[in-house]
């Protein structure tokens, strides 16, 4: 950050001493510039297709639980799955990189609690709230921070992709 505030600085020193319309010209290639490096630097967001021919079909009827849950087939299908789809704004393995929430702490507040029938309840509320998430996004004030995936994924991949996660706890349940 510290080198975009020193080049900043520098332009304005520079366009300071030259013509009004050379500044402008010169503002606005700068701005284009900036602008497709972010743009670049996010990659190819467009949502990937996913292969899930290996699981069984769950049919129209969405599930509120993971019926993927410790399926060896379901996270190979979802670590392929999240790669393609998920880790550009989430992080490689599910580590973020800090655009995005950690994934791995999905869950972690029911990894503490004693009482199973809470915890079983707590990591189906979480199975419930990951799935809404990936099916209609996540906007903000109009501002799209994550695309809807409903009609791109269908829900063996999006379970596929949880069970995925559920590897990567940072606390196991």
């Amino acid at each position: 950050m510290s080198f975009l505030l020193r080049a900043t600085a520098s332009l304005r020193s520079h366009f300071a001493r030259t013509a009004p319309s050379s500044w402008l010209r010169g503002a606005g290639a700068i701005t284009l510039a900036l602008a497709a490096g972010l743009a670049s630097a996010h990659g190819d967001v467009t949502p990937q297709p996913v292969d899930t021919k290996g699981l069984p079909e769950l049919g129209d009827q969405w599930r509120d639980e993971n019926p993927y849950r410790a399926n060896t087939e379901a996270v190979k299908i979802g670590s392929s799955a999240y790669n393609q789809n998920c880790a550009r704004c989430h992080g490689l393995e599910a580590v973020s990189g800090g655009i995005a929430p950690d994934l791995r702490l999905l869950d972690s507040e029911c990894a503490s609690m004693k009482d199973q029938r809470k915890k079983n309840m707590c990591v189906k509320d979480i199975d419930e709230y990951f799935l809404g998430s990936v099916r209609r996004g996540k906007v903000r004030n109009g501002a799209v921070y994550m695309p809807p995936f409903e009609g791109i994924l269908n829900q063996e991949a999006m379970w596929a992709i949880k069970a995925y996660l559920e590897t990567r706890r940072e606390k196991p349940l």
